[in-house]
């Protein structure tokens, strides 16, 4: 083999310079024996040569060749040098550039030293001749031809310009050499070339023939050259420095420039040629021009001669054909920037602050909720958002930032965030934060995470140092992210939440409620009590503050986290949930009464405001403690009790029986020590734990528990459960929790629930017996999010005696990946099948349900129109409503605005009011104008795009992801607590307000209860309604005669809630033959008043209205009968529609408590206070393991 010695040229130090591989001539032929060293002919000079040495397996001999990667010549390393190394082509135009400028420098140095009478007598003096006949010609025309062919040129400024001309005329010789490409007419007839020789060989001939160096040479049209060059050397410049300005700017620079030179190209003509007529200065000149190209014409100073006039005529003709073309230019360029954006510029990112926005394509509710939610913090006013976005701005985007208020903040530039350019112009580097959202809009959400992994990724390499804020929608994704500061996955948030709003209601919206900014302002001059208690309570947010630093929580320092938080409560009415030490990077939601605040403690609380912003007035405190406890109770007279509540709190009196009662099934009524007038008192909440006063809980066995029920449910499969992690994660990413197993991974084909199996013959939900109502939930598939809806509800905190089996009603079949993640969970099912298929619900026991979970379908992405997307389910969802009108159906959108169609009624008035004032919050600028809205306000329906603020708060507060993880049970930390709800029952109104309920739980269970789920009877000023009521009162009349009118109060308090059981009796089918029969005969009675057939005729119309849900009722029931199912549960299923609910975040210590209360509770971890045998007798925990178990159970139950 032969060794090979490769000659690099400079050009590979260049990126930009072209390889050619010179081929040898012949080869060389060498002894084997004495091998020679062959080079080319400038071998030498090559610079850094590679030597590479092969051997021949049979001679070892050796040969070395030199291979050049460019031609080796003396051309090439002067076209290296001048043409394609970028640096020292760049110093070669600046060099030529400032001859061009010198040249014309010297024009004007001349012009001012020029005499024109001397130059003429200087020409008559050569002796030329034909001189005479220029006398005789400019006698006749009044023209001097020979001022204009004539200058007085000084010597020193002659031997300048010869100089400078000679240098100029070498370079230019070169310069085409060494870009000639075979077409020497190409290369001559140039423009510039053409102008080089104009001004450079007039100058070379006078070296030669000295009667020539006064001949006029037309220097000054070096500008044009100049103008060249000067483009040429930016361009240079951009390549050198791998940076480039818009091409805006060098176009308004080519027309700038191109302006200048006909300015001074037309001044220097006329005047020169004016030497002949008016002798015109270079000023006057050059202001003539400036008037005549502005358009103005003064008139005052005009070209005299022809030539000149000739000249001027020449000028505007260039300029019309060559300005317009340049605007043209610049017009499409501008349009074209339009498009792109424009650059957010360097020093502006170095003085004042922004975040970028990065996007696949940005609509108006993205855009809106991002900026208001982001500019409602007062010390983020002062940033600037950038948007980077590849597609072009839409046009409803380009009217709201043309607005006056977000146009001087935000900028929209199109790019991509794959490019290091576009970062560039966005000036990542420098920026506080990216955000990086996910196109929810795309039908392959896969593919929308793939483009959002990448984005995140340039993002982290091109700025480092920038923090990460991404929105990705699948969970398989989110370890690729792993590295983001703020990650929020999409489907695991829109999962926990659906599955909470089964066991707690409405988390959804307290979740939204607290991760939207508001002021509490919204609904408050609303006529409506329960709007403005509503829109009040809406503008709690959680906030976070140091305890030393706080007057919150300052002076509880050494003290419980449980008596920290009542008496927080109980003094300024806000509500401590968290707290985090400064060791420790974890939050702990109500961590117990066994954690001692700390001075470095970090505590979170919720309130209509943070601290900072709060006024502190102390004399209404400093009065209530001039008055003694004992006095507030012996002179009830003197203040009254909700004044007391109000001002103080819940008064804690009773410390003679600290230790809660042995049977704690409900909130009980203590008895009373012998004062028959007084009011229960509650149990203090203790400064210091006390061990035996806080119930223990050891959730890993349970025995007490199946020891308690077991006479009550033998054979009952809850014993059979386990307590232990999940086995199997279907993604890489979930967080671990303890939760509630089978002790064996169920069968695949025993999964299947309409479907039986050798180790089962059940077909229906029927048949299977369940103690408990049933939870339905329609997917599209079985994606890994539906992990995260199974977890929450089979976690180890919730009493196996209250698990609710799960029915997953998929519209494809699950994969065995995702049977293996679920086969482990007590009481999980699938089914195929749809919403819009009546027979599949009923063989999934939608009649046994109490929730119904209807997910958004990513299918529905592909429609025409962006808001017509969530169009089918809210149909089917429709359809269902009026099926099975008792059934708790919760449903995800994919738009808020769509939330309105959600259980429509054509005609309802309420309905409407509630519109207009939707579209009045909104025009107020309130972020959450939709809240108002039933079925939002209820828990029935959310959208996940609400959860995007919670990526947006997490700029200004960085806890707010890891709160809503463990609030929704996402994430499980050691120490942390659990949200839950329970109920207020007619046992539990003694206790009257909700400051005392706070105390209760505190000191009872070490319960930190956040909020009220409320339901309240309203009666619709609806013509439907008014029809609905009238057609009851109908149907019951004809059984019960005048006795409805004494029963119709009691009646109608019982279906005024929402979990209420009686039946309706008006679709009963006996009492709808006997409506009919009565109806009839009293249509036979003519000679009545024209009241009663109007009354009558209204009935009757009730009655037609009636046959709608009779036909509904009778289609269900036939297909049931079809189906071998029985019809008993569908006949006690009510319409309960005359109800509305609402959240109420931390409301005031004196609200008063309502019958149906659902209370939403902190419980603390169960695990945490587990008790040590050597402080505790066994006897005493079995007891308290016993009544805790109790009182779980009651308090959850819904």
């Amino acid at each position: 083999m032969a060794g090979a010695k490769l000659t690099p040229s400079p050009s590979e130090i260049d990126p930009d310079v072209k390889t050619e591989v010179q081929k040898t001539p012949e080869p060389t032929w060498v002894n084997p024996s004495n091998p020679l060293r062959t080079t080319g002919s400038f071998g030498s000079d090559a610079g850094q040569r590679y030597q590479e040495e092969y051997s021949m397996d049979s001679t070892n001999a050796q040969v070395q060749v030199e291979f050049y990667v460019n031609e080796n010549t003396f051309k090439e390393r002067l076209k290296l040098f001048f043409i394609k190394n970028q640096r020292s082509s760049l110093r070669i135009r600046l060099f030529n550039f400032s001859l061009k400028i010198l040249t014309c420098a010297l024009y004007i140095v001349r012009v001012s030293l020029d005499n024109p009478k001397e130059s003429n007598g200087n020409s008559c003096a050569l002796g030329q001749c034909w001189n005479n006949s220029w006398t005789n010609t400019a006698e006749s025309t009044e023209i001097n031809w020979g001022l204009i062919f004539w200058v007085n040129r000084r010597v020193p400024v002659w031997a300048i310009q010869v100089t400078v001309a000679l240098i100029s005329f070498l370079e230019t010789m070169l310069i085409t050499y060494l870009s000639y490409k075979g077409n020497i007419w190409e290369q001559i007839f140039q423009i510039s070339f053409i102008l080089e020789m104009i001004n450079t060989v007039p100058f070379i001939i006078t070296i030669f023939w000295a009667p020539l160096r006064n001949i006029f040479v037309p220097v000054f049209l070096n500008c044009w050259l100049a103008k060249g060059a000067l483009e040429n050397m930016i361009n240079d410049f951009h390549r050198a420095i791998q940076r480039t300005h818009s091409a805006m700017f060098n176009q308004v620079f080519i027309l700038i420039c191109t302006l200048l030179c006909l300015v001074f190209t037309g001044a220097c003509g006329i005047q020169h040629l004016e030497r002949a007529g008016k002798h015109l200065s270079l000023f006057d000149s050059f202001y003539f021009c400036i008037v005549t190209f502005s358009t103005v014409g003064y008139g005052d100073v005009t070209p005299q001669i022809w030539p000149s006039q000739l000249l001027v005529v020449i000028l505007i003709c260039v300029a019309l054909v060559v300005l317009p073309l340049q605007f043209e230019e610049l017009a499409y360029l501008w349009m074209e920037s339009q498009k792109l954006g424009g650059n957010y510029s360097r020093h502006r990112a170095q003085t004042e602050k922004h975040v970028v926005l990065c996007v696949s394509s940005l609509k108006i509710d993205l855009l809106m909720d991002f900026l208001n939610e982001f500019y409602a913090h007062p010390r983020l006013q002062d940033y600037y958002v950038v948007i980077l976005c590849p597609t072009e701005i839409d046009i409803q985007v380009r009217r709201i930032l043309q607005i006056p208020l977000w146009s001087q903040r935000v900028i929209y530039l199109q790019g991509s965030a794959l490019k290091d350019q576009d970062l560039m112009r966005a000036k990542m580097d420098d920026a506080e934060a990216c955000f990086i959202l996910s196109s929810r809009n795309e039908v392959d959400r896969t593919a929308a995470d793939h483009q959002t992994i990448l984005r995140a990724w340039a993002a982290k390499d091109f700025a480092p140092n920038c923090p990460l804020y991404v929105q990705i929608l699948k969970p398989e994704n989110k370890f690729h992210v792993k590295f983001a500061d703020h990650v929020v996955c999409e489907e695991e948030f829109k999962y926990a939440m659906l599955a909470l709003n089964c066991v707690c209601p409405a988390t959804s919206t307290l979740v939204t409620l607290l991760v939207h900014t508001s002021r509490g302002q919204e609904g408050q001059l609303s006529p409506e009590q329960w709007q403005r208690m509503y829109g009040r309570c809406s503008g709690n947010e959680v906030y976070h503050i140091r305890l030393c630093d706080s007057k919150f929580f300052g002076e509880y320092d050494g003290k419980s986290f449980t008596y920290a938080s009542f008496h927080a409560h109980k003094k300024y009415g806000v509500c401590l949930i968290g707290v985090k030490r400064e060791d420790n990077k974890s939050i702990l939601l109500n961590p117990g009464p066994r954690h001692i605040m700390a001075a470095t403690d970090t505590c979170y609380y919720i309130n209509i405001t943070k601290e900072e912003n709060s006024a502190f007035i102390f004399k209404q405190e400093e009065k209530d403690k001039g008055l003694s406890v004992t006095g507030l109770y012996d002179a009830p007279s003197r203040l009254p009790v909700h004044s007391i509540i109000a001002s103080m709190g819940t008064v804690a009196i009773d410390l003679q029986n600290p230790d809660p009662p042995e049977e704690s099934s409900k909130l009980t009524l203590p008895t009373e020590n012998g004062a028959g007038s007084r009011r229960p008192s509650i149990a203090p909440v203790l400064e210091i734990a006390d061990s035996s006063a806080i119930l223990p809980c050891d959730l890993l066995s349970d025995q007490s528990e199946d020891e308690t029920n077991q006479s009550d449910d033998e054979g009952s499969v809850g014993s059979d459960f386990v307590k232990g992690y999940p086995p199997n994660s279907p993604y890489i990413g979930s967080s671990p929790t303890l939760c509630h197993l089978l002790p064996q991974k169920a069968p695949f084909c025993c999964l299947r629930l309409d479907k039986g199996c050798t180790h089962s013959s059940f077909e229906d939900a029927k048949a299977y017996g369940f103690k408990n109502k049933l939870i339905i939930v329609s997917a599209e598939t079985a994606g890994n999010g539906l992990y995260n809806f199974i977890v929450p509800l089979r976690a180890y905190y919730r009493p196996r005696k209250e698990l609710n089996p799960i029915v997953l009603l998929l519209d494809y079949p699950p994969d065995n990946h995702f049977l293996e993640a679920i086969c482990c969970f007590p009481m999980v099912y699938f089914m195929a099948g749809t919403i819009d298929n009546l027979d599949n619900l009923l063989q999934c026991g939608i009649i046994y349900a109490d929730n119904l979970v209807v997910v958004d379908k990513e299918s529905t992405m592909s429609a025409e129109e962006d808001y017509m997307a969530d169009a089918k389910t809210i149909v089917n969802v429709q359809t269902m409503f009026r099926l099975f009108p008792s059934l708790s159906i919760i449903t995800e959108l994919t738009h808020p605005s769509n939330m309105r169609f959600m259980q429509f009624r054509a005609k309802d008035c309420y309905s409407l009011a509630l519109s207009k004032l939707e579209k009045i919050e909104r025009d107020k600028g309130s972020n959450l104008a939709f809240m108002f809205r039933l079925p939002f306000a209820a828990g029935r329906v959310f959208s996940i795009s609400m959860l995007d603020t919670l990526l947006y708060q997490s700029f200004v507060k960085d806890y707010m992801i890891a709160i809503t993880r463990l609030l929704l049970g996402l994430d499980t930390t050691p120490g942390s607590g659990y949200l839950c709800a329970m109920k207020i029952t007619e046992e539990d109104l003694w206790i009257r307000t909700y400051g005392r309920l706070f105390q209760k739980l505190c000191s009872s269970s070490a319960e930190i209860p956040i909020g009220i789920y409320r339901t309240e009877s309203h009666m619709f000023s609806t013509s439907e309604c008014k029809d609905s009521y009238a057609q009851s009162q109908v149907s019951i009349n004809v059984e019960q005669g005048v006795e409805h009118r004494e029963r119709g109060e009691p009646w109608k308090e019982k279906t005024s809630h929402r979990n209420s059981t009686t039946s309706d009796q008006s679709e009963h089918p006996l009492l709808r033959k006997k409506s009919m029969q009565w109806a009839r005969r009293l249509s036979r009675k003519s000679a009545k008043p024209s009241s009663r057939a109007e009354r009558i005729s209204q009935q009757r119309h009730n009655l037609y209205r009636r046959s709608e849900r009779q036909e509904l009722s009778e289609l269900v029931k036939n297909r049931m009968k079809h189906l071998g199912l029985p019809t008993v549960g569908y006949d006690e299923m009510n319409d309960h529609q005359n109800t509305l609910s609402y959240v109420l975040i931390n409301p005031p210590p004196d609200t008063m408590l309502e019958l149906n209360d659902i209370v939403y509770i902190i419980r603390s971890d169960p695990l945490a206070h587990m008790p040590d045998d050597s402080q505790v007798g066994q006897p005493r925990s079995t007891r308290n393991q016993q009544d805790f178990g109790t009182e779980t159970r009651d308090e959850t139950h819904l």
